[in-house]
């Protein structure tokens, strides 16, 4: 089944060929293309993305603030934020508010296209340079709000605790399936434990519990 894709952003040009590249690529079906993020929830739901590809700089309603609706209506919806900036800001905010991923504009055609197949299959996709600025903002102090357990109440597996590590270092689940020799399903299945075991829900939260708590050096 082919993946629907909603693309929201204020670019014609940009938005019109995002389009062209979506609807002349296997597996991909564009069910919604939108100048702007206003009445976002009537959007989606005629729309029925599988991935919404945001933009995060536009008029009306910028990016973060639709993607605080869009959470708050659809938690489990697999939102990619795009953006031609490399704001350490934005992109800690983005990821902060519900964001799976997060890619440059300039991306390759064909990351791209992984990139949103990685989102629809669970993924956390982003460029490896904003994985290693929000990486750098955890490490460096951003505030936490959970409580700092130790190490051993987690009682995460010497394989989760390998993945979990990979996660801090800013690898992708495919990344993490090759380094470890496993397919991405049983990452997916690994992670899914450690998110339970950390009592998170999203990457970023995985990666700050980890590096509070000591879990992983």
């Amino acid at each position: 089944m082919d993946i629907r894709v909603v693309i929201i952003d204020d670019n014609k040009k940009f938005r019109e060929s995002l389009k062209l590249l979506l609807d002349s690529s296997t597996g991909f079906e564009v069910t919604g293309i939108y100048e702007d993020a206003q009445d976002i929830i009537r959007k989606i739901n005629e729309s029925k993305p599988d991935v919404l590809l945001l933009d995060i700089e536009m008029p009306y309603i910028n990016g973060n603030d639709a993607l605080l609706q869009i959470k708050a209506e659809f938690p489990k919806l697999n939102v990619l934020m795009q953006t031609v900036f490399e704001d350490e800001d934005l992109v800690f905010k983005a990821i902060c508010n519900g964001a799976c991923g997060y890619v440059l504009k300039n991306m390759p055609p064909a990351k791209l296209l992984s990139a949103i197949s990685e989102a629809h299959e669970g993924g956390a996709p982003f460029s490896s340079t904003i994985a290693k600025k929000v990486l750098n903002m955890i490490k460096t102090g951003q505030p936490i709000t959970e409580t700092q357990n130790s190490k051993e109440e987690f009682k995460l597996t010497p394989r989760e605790t390998e993945v979990l590590g990979l996660m801090v270092n800013g690898l992708s689940y495919k990344m993490i399936a090759a380094e470890c020799n496993i397919s991405f399903e049983t990452v997916r299945y690994h992670i899914k434990n450690i998110y339970e075991k950390l009592h998170v829900v999203t990457m970023t939260e995985a990666v700050a519990k980890a590096l509070k708590s000591k879990i992983v050096d």
